[in-house]
């Protein structure tokens, strides 16, 4: 199987030996292993249902959703009415997020494909220019998606809640301050944010002692 992002087995090597707190959770919380997800829609569906809700409410709305629309493509998501999308969790604004997602796919505006030739940069601007699909989902696709390596989603709460917890800070850091204290991890800013989701996993008691 293959592992988020790319080359994460050498950018822990190279964190763990810059900042101890990476050291620290590498020891204590384990190896992160999160697999690289397919590239195209129903992935990108998926992300937007992780918006604001916790991944296993999500997950769970996603097999709801695979029952109706199998396999998962833009022509058979746009079949679905509402009632069915209802029934499967989404609310109506993401009801109105996939649509516009399928329909700019089946008809040639957007091609998921198309990004993995962009720069981060490139490819985060034209993923945010779909409705719904903002900073947060387009990092989330680079990361878990296309396996990029210095992409760093800031605005995750879990992210933040992590560095609050490991730095025993009193309130919990937000994304302009996660941005700023990420410059000292790049070009592995990806890497770090799976090792500070690992951490935060591991003290939910998600995760076992360590992964080899």
């Amino acid at each position: 199987m293959t592992w988020a992002p790319h080359g994460i087995d050498e950018g822990m090597a190279i964190l763990c030996a810059r900042d101890e707190m990476f050291a620290h959770i590498a020891v204590t919380a384990g190896i992160p292993r999160f697999p690289l997800r397919p590239e195209g829609f129903g992935t990108l569906l998926h992300i937007i249902l992780e918006q604001q809700i916790s991944i296993d409410a999500a997950a769970a709305m996603y097999a709801r959703l695979k029952q109706h629309c199998m396999p998962l493509l833009p022509e058979g998501f746009l079949r679905l009415d509402d009632d069915i999308l209802k029934r499967c969790g989404f609310s109506r604004q993401k009801i109105a997020y996939g649509r516009h997602l399928a329909v700019a796919i089946r008809d040639g505006a957007f091609d998921p494909a198309k990004l993995k030739a962009l720069d981060d940069d490139q490819a985060l601007a034209e993923l945010m220019k779909l409705k719904g699909i903002g900073r947060w989902t387009s990092e989330v696709y680079l990361l878990f998606v296309l396996g990029r390596s210095d992409v760093w989603p800031a605005g995750d709460l879990a992210l933040q809640l992590a560095i609050q917890r490991f730095r025993g800070l009193e309130k919990r850091p937000g994304d302009r301050a996660l941005r700023e204290m990420a410059e000292a991890w790049k070009p592995w800013r990806a890497v770090a944010a799976c090792l500070l989701w690992q951490y935060y996993l591991h003290a939910l008691g998600r995760l076992p002692a360590a992964v080899s």
